[in-house]
């Protein structure tokens, strides 16, 4: 493995971060708001972030790019973007929607999707989590009856990351509850479709900026050619993004741990006390230390990830590791940034807490830790 970055690849890089850092305004008072900022949605897409996983033929750049280039982009994007709200929403777009649409998806199905969400146009969420299935996919109990041209759909999706503001949504239900796996069956519902409700934004901890909320399905009508895959292949579509999904969504988390360290180091160097800079007491030297081990372990297993998906190599256990990390730390890295300001870090102006608060969600959406717990130790045989 080459661990090398290519001078195309830095110059993308940089070319993110500094972009990124443009989508900060009034961001206090947005996320104490918890507005989502349609207008930088569409600069992100009009600079071309969401083409990035897609092929040029469906995106808005008509720029070739690879996996690699997806990782380089997600981690500068979280370096320069303090928003990880914004972050999240941009994330989960391109690698739980528009990826497996570019995957499964039939020429019309693409043709019609993927350049308008690329543009910012069109804004999609993936539906997957219900009231009573969440990790157990298996026990979706939304339905899609088969009628004449098409499906009937009846269901409650919950927790749905973009829900409130999506055009559309990459939606699982079973055909048949008696086949178990090979019932569920993917679908791409318009919101707008008679008998979907779109439920309210929910208020939450942190990752504010991006809506949450519920999408609600009472017969509503979704046309055949709006089926994603033949029937039966939902959960083969949804295994098949998982390790992919896993690896992306979260990628922005260790360009903000790359920020939160240098932040870190540059106060602990600056703030004095007892005559000293704070930098020189060994618990809080230790503990920025520590932070640039944490930040090392998860770039090197998001790398890692990346590579053995380009190469198409099995990667289960990985993602799944890559995925509890790379959260774990995360939530590790913000408290001790927060720790290392003391009451200073505690306070909203100075923009350290809201990372604490952000971080938590990470161990839960794209599979719980302690799913990813369970699948390790289950591939381990045990």
């Amino acid at each position: 493995m080459d661990f090398a970055w290519t001078e195309e690849q830095l110059a993308l890089r940089e070319s993110i971060r500094g972009f990124a850092e443009t989508l900060n305004e009034d961001l206090v008072a947005r996320e104490r708001a918890g507005a989502f900022p349609h207008d930088l949605w569409r600069r992100a897409a009009d600079f071309g972030l969401l083409s990035m996983s897609i092929p040029p033929a469906y995106n808005s750049t008509g720029n070739e790019v690879d996996i690699m280039d997806g990782v380089v982009a997600m981690e500068a994007l979280g370096y320069g973007c303090r928003d990880n709200g914004l972050n999240l929403a941009i994330a989960a777009q391109m690698w739980t929607v528009q990826y497996p649409i570019n995957e499964f998806g039939s020429e019309e199905q693409k043709a019609k999707y993927l350049p308008a969400m690329c543009r910012g146009e069109l804004i999609g969420a993936h539906a997957v989590t219900e009231p009573e299935a969440g990790s157990d996919h298996m026990a979706l109990q939304t339905h899609a009856r088969r009628v004449a041209d098409g499906y009937l759909l009846t269901g409650h999706k919950r927790y749905i990351t973009l829900g409130p503001v999506a055009d559309v949504a990459l939606v699982f239900a079973t055909v048949d509850p008696d086949k178990g796996r090979w019932g569920l069956t993917a679908f791409l519902v318009d919101t707008a479709s008679e008998g979907c409700e779109v439920g309210p934004v929910r208020d939450k901890m942190g990752l504010r900026t991006v809506p949450m909320g519920d999408l609600i399905f009472t017969d509503c009508f979704v046309p055949e050619e709006n089926r994603l895959g033949p029937e039966g292949a939902g959960a083969s579509i949804s295994g098949s993004s998982l390790g992919v999904e896993r690896c992306l969504i979260l990628a922005t988390q260790v360009g903000a741990m790359e920020r939160q360290l240098e932040q870190a180091v540059a106060y602990a160097k600056s703030r004095k006390q007892f005559g000293q800079p704070v930098g020189k007491f060994q618990s809080v030297s230790n503990r920025i230390a520590d932070m640039r081990l944490a930040l090392e372990t998860a770039r090197l297993l998001l790398y890692k990830v990346a590579w053995m998906i380009r190469e198409e190599e099995p990667m289960t256990m990985e993602a799944a590791l890559l995925k509890l990390h790379l959260s774990e730390t995360f939530v590790q890295s913000s408290l001790d940034a927060v720790r290392t300001f003391g009451g200073a870090g505690y306070l909203t102006e100075i923009e350290i807490e809201r990372d604490l608060r952000d971080s938590v969600g990470g161990l839960l959406y794209a599979g719980t830790n302690d799913i990813q717990r369970l699948v390790v130790a289950r591939m381990l045989g045990l």
